[in-house]
């Protein structure tokens, strides 16, 4: 069974070698005003395909392969 973690993002940045950044946004509620507000964060994410920047990924946890990548594409 696999219990790795999965989100979903566009792809921001593809200029590194087998690395790309992924923008991963969610809707969360204010928790005074109730007005719904998008964060977003950004994860480095471990690719040996070319990825177009824009493009819609899935991101899996995987073991760190560096300093700040511990994610890899799936889809």
């Amino acid at each position: 069974m696999n219990n790795r973690k999965t989100k979903s993002g566009v792809v921001l940045s593809n200029k590194m070698d087998k690395t790309v950044t992924v923008r991963v946004s969610r809707r969360i509620k204010h928790p005074r005003y109730g007005k719904v507000i998008t964060r977003w964060k950004k994860y480095y994410a471990h690719t040996d395909k070319q990825l177009e920047v824009g493009q819609e990924v899935t991101i899996e946890e995987t073991r760190p392969l560096s300093k700040l990548k511990h994610w890899r594409v799936v889809k």
